[in-house]
């Protein structure tokens, strides 16, 4: 069956290169000389999930609209074929056509500011997942702050934050993994340090049954308080895989000069084996897809 929907996807994506066309904005579709080569789903090492982390930027990239990046966005996050995929700054503009698009497809979210459905209105962190191959077990939202159960700030934040997860069940294998996703707040560090401990304290009391990995645009650096949280519970993808070819994940349109700039984290259980993992930075029609790289990590949960 993924044999089968692999094959779509090539066929699907060969029909998207055919019609697709330019904003009008050309921008170099190699950046700061590292082109690394998107990993096919088909030569995936076997036994590996593959987990896809996306900033897929709420509003312009270079003055591109929102309606002008999301067929390139699409053809993005099928050309990596993530089992699942985090995705951080979905507008309802942005939620419609990926839930229109990528058909293989199922999503779980709520937004950030009334929770309402994240097709609907709002900004939110929906986790995406390969229907075919899943049963979504359960799901849920909570807020980065005191009060988790309803739209609420985290402290000292700029926005609401909200944490979005699914229990996904492998459909021929049984196997079960948890996928956390989240965007910590770009102003106070107090929030992001807030919401990397509520993280944390959310998966040691909920999920010590199963494997968790956690995606997320967390604002801030390796080495820095928040960053040292969450990996006081998880592996950092980047330091522990096999093979690693990356660069900076916030690129603001000039990559050559944000190589140091990684903010966003595919983050595994500790000790978990890491085949590989990539920095997707290779645009789509030679423009930008978001102001962030994507990036993957192939894991053996």
């Amino acid at each position: 069956m993924i044999i089968i929907l692999k094959r779509i996807v090539v066929y699907y994506m060969s029909i998207l290169s055919l019609f697709s066309s330019l904003s009008g904005k050309e921008f170099a579709d190699s950046y700061a000389g590292h082109d690394f080569a998107i990993i096919s789903a088909a030569e995936q090492a076997e036994g590996t999930t593959r987990i896809m982390s996306f900033n897929i930027r709420c509003g312009d990239v270079n003055g591109v609209k929102v309606p002008q990046r999301t067929g390139i966005g699409v053809r993005q996050i099928l050309e990596v074929m993530p089992d699942s995929l985090g995705i951080q700054e979905a507008t309802a503009e942005w939620m419609k056509a990926l839930k229109s698009k990528l058909t293989l497809y199922d999503w779980v979210g709520i937004e950030r500011e009334k929770g309402e459905p994240a097709d609907k209105s709002g900004e939110s962190c929906p986790i995406f997942y390969l229907k075919a191959k899943y049963t979504l077990v359960d799901h849920g939202d909570f807020w980065l702050s005191e009060t988790p159960g309803e739209p609420s700030y985290g402290p000292g934040a700029a926005c609401r934050r909200i944490c979005t997860w699914a229990r996904l069940i492998d459909k021929s294998t049984g196997k079960e993994y948890v996928h956390v996703n989240t965007h910590f707040d770009h102003v106070s560090e107090d929030a992001r340090v807030f919401g990397a401990n509520a993280v944390t304290d959310f998966i040691k009391e909920n999920f010590t049954d199963v494997p968790v990995v956690f995606t997320a645009d967390i604002n801030t650096f390796e080495g820095l308080e928040t960053y040292n949280t969450l990996t006081s519970v998880f592996d950092d993808t980047r330091k522990t895989a096999q093979n690693c070819e990356y660069y900076g994940t916030f690129h603001a349109c000039s990559p050559e000069t944000h190589a140091d700039y990684t903010i966003d984290f595919v983050l595994c259980p500790q000790g978990a084996e890491v085949k590989e993992y990539r920095t997707v930075t290779k645009g789509v029609d030679g423009r930008f897809v978001s102001d962030h790289f994507p990036i993957y990590a192939d894991i053996v949960l």
